[in-house]
């Protein structure tokens, strides 16, 4: 199986835009393993560096020390083995649902072998009909449902995802919520997401990963040991929100904390 990911004490610091002042550390020797198929979440203060760190497993930034590797091969650059899915749906304006899709695809001259996966996830993400529109003629959540399919389209074995459903109302949340899943389960494919919403992070997850804030560490790694599909309004839901809550707001630690998925 594959999509297993190996964090290995990355350090990441930034320059200040104040040269009077010392640089922004924003990851100090930050470790974790994430097991292949899982859904892991990453909470925190905001700052804390969850999107730095994701963007360093996407291969889009370089820490300054230590090493990230995905089944056994370090990560260097950006690969079609990891998608991305940002908070923005980063669509291109000028290009079409169909063609967004497809332009990774064509970046990498795969396209013609590949055609038939473009129809393929417009067909998942429920934009059947929609192929000729342009993102400005979609509903925040259409053009959401556009960039998954655009990152889900090559077949990754992780797929990142940096507050996806952040700038969506409510419903249209909980509905995507329950998309992204079931493409999780039918593709049997490693989930990172980063979120600022507890209950959102314990309905998905497998497991919690709690960052303290900056310079951020694993405060802690929570399984959530939920049958699915979860109901939100259950007691075990509450506690397991009260938990995480708690290694928040107090910097407190629970008894039983995984710190290696």
């Amino acid at each position: 199986m594959v999509g297993e990911i190996r964090i290995e004490n990355i350090h990441k610091k930034f320059k200040n835009s104040d040269p009077t002042k010392e640089d922004i550390i924003a990851l100090n020797g930050f470790s974790l393993d994430i097991k292949p198929g899982s859904f892991v979440s990453l909470i925190g203060p905001s700052g804390c560096g969850k999107s730095t760190l994701l963007r360093i497993i996407g291969g889009l930034d370089k820490a300054n020390e230590g090493s990230v590797y995905l089944d056994d091969k370090e990560i260097k650059k950006p690969g079609s083995d990891r998608g991305f899915a940002f908070q923005g749906s980063n669509l291109f304006p000028w290009l079409t649902v169909e063609k967004n899709i497809a332009f990774g695809l064509k970046a990498r001259h795969i396209y013609k072998d590949h055609k038939k996966d473009v129809d393929e996830y417009i067909k998942l993400v429920g934009l059947t009909g929609f192929e000729k529109s342009y993102p400005h003629q979609l509903s925040g959540g259409m053009q959401q449902r556009a960039s998954l399919a655009r990152a889900l389209v090559g077949h990754p074995s992780v797929l990142l995802l940096d507050e996806p459903l952040g700038a969506l109302d409510a419903f249209t949340r909980m509905s995507l919520q329950d998309e992204i899943l079931n493409i999780w389960k039918e593709h049997n494919m490693t989930m990172v997401m980063v979120t600022h919403d507890v209950d959102e992070a314990i309905y998905m997850s497998d497991y919690v990963v709690v960052m303290s804030a900056r310079p951020s560490k694993v405060e802690a790694v929570i399984k959530i040991d939920l049958p699915r599909p979860r109901a939100r309004a259950q007691d075990t839901f509450h506690e397991y929100r009260t938990k995480i809550l708690k290694v928040l707001d107090l910097g407190g630690k629970v008894d039983d904390i995984e710190y290696y998925l």
